[in-house]
């Protein structure tokens, strides 16, 4: 494991802050990114992906209108604990990726008052389904998926991204099966990413289920419900159980100072990860909370995403400027 750790003192130093010729340097830059994204892009909205629990679930595509041929795409899955938030609210967070010149794929799920677990793990795993199967008509480059989320996201992103068809979650969504609306193309390959970006997410339901709540409540009792196999439940969708020799690159974004999701999930999840030797990254953010990070902090945390995607083969497409 490659670990770092993010701390205040030297920060403006190491991200290039705090002269004033780099700032408005910095300015530039962001006015120009801004403009692309805005001029390049376009947006299919509320795309049903599945229907599950009588709801359409959905998605939003932002695609680049100047790729020509298949792009990395990213699949972006909100956070909330599993019982709130949505995609729409989460928007802004992909930018980075848009600004690289990304597909992004943006995911509802179904969250506990509607259903509980292991509903929103199968519901991803579906997206990514129909993202498969939908490959040819957005531009999806099905080598260079990357899945990304934050807390309850980041849970969903490690299990969308490290589950085999073995764990028998994938069985709403058989690629063979053709549905009411239009869902693509049949596509019955393996569900496989390149890497997956964790933002303190939740890497072992059993052991929050049986500590003490956090500062948000204990919304992982609400996700499991009261069902008696809970416990195995838990287990089921806990992506520590699931590494292996063929999981994914995986970079982890936690906090040492979170009060909701501990960061010992963190530093198992990479402990094991390394017992495996499967490449991965964890950087530490001191003092961090349950996100909230910094202007400075976030850009040193984007410049080691790309550094980490580009040492995987899935560095940004080149300008079309």
């Amino acid at each position: 494991m490659r670990a770092s750790r993010l701390a205040a003192i030297g920060l403006a130093a190491a991200v290039g802050l705090g002269a004033p010729v780099a700032a408005s340097a910095q300015t530039d830059d962001a006015a120009a990114a801004f403009v692309r994204v805005a001029t390049s892009y376009s947006l299919t909205p509320n795309i049903t992906y599945q229907r599950a629990g009588g709801q359409d679930l959905t998605l939003d595509v932002y695609r680049s209108r100047a790729a020509s041929e298949p792009a990395p795409t990213l699949i972006y899955i909100h956070g909330g604990g599993w019982t709130n938030g949505s995609r729409q609210s989460s928007a802004l967070t992909f930018l980075p990726y848009l600004e690289m010149g990304w597909n992004v794929v943006n995911v509802s799920y179904r969250l506990a008052g509607t259903a509980h677990a292991p509903a929103a793990v199968e519901d991803c795993r579906c997206a990514l389904r129909w993202v498969y199967r939908n490959a040819e008509q957005f531009n999806f480059d099905l080598d260079r998926i990357v899945v990304t989320g934050n807390s309850a996201g980041g849970h969903l992103s490690l299990t969308t991204g490290m589950l085999a068809a073995s764990a028998g979650l994938d069985r709403q969504c058989p690629g063979d099966r053709n549905r009411m609306w239009p869902i693509g193309p049949p596509s019955t390959a393996p569900l496989e990413v390149a890497a997956i970006i964790n933002w303190y997410g939740i890497t072992d339901v059993y052991d929050l289920a049986h500590r003490e709540p956090g500062t948000s409540g204990n919304f992982t009792e609400a996700w499991l419900g009261s069902r008696s196999d809970r416990d195995d439940v838990a287990r089921r969708v806990s992506p520590t159980n699931y590494v292996n020799g063929d999981t994914p690159p995986i970079l982890t974004i936690h906090g040492d100072a979170d009060s909701i999701v501990p960061y010992d999930h963190a530093t198992r999840l990479h402990e094991l990860l390394d017992e495996w030797g499967v490449p991965n990254q964890l950087i530490t953010v001191e003092g961090g909370g349950h996100g909230g990070f910094s202007p400075e902090e976030n850009q040193y945390i984007y410049a080691a995403i790309r550094a980490f995607l580009g040492e995987h083969g899935l560095g940004p497409e080149p300008s079309n400027d």
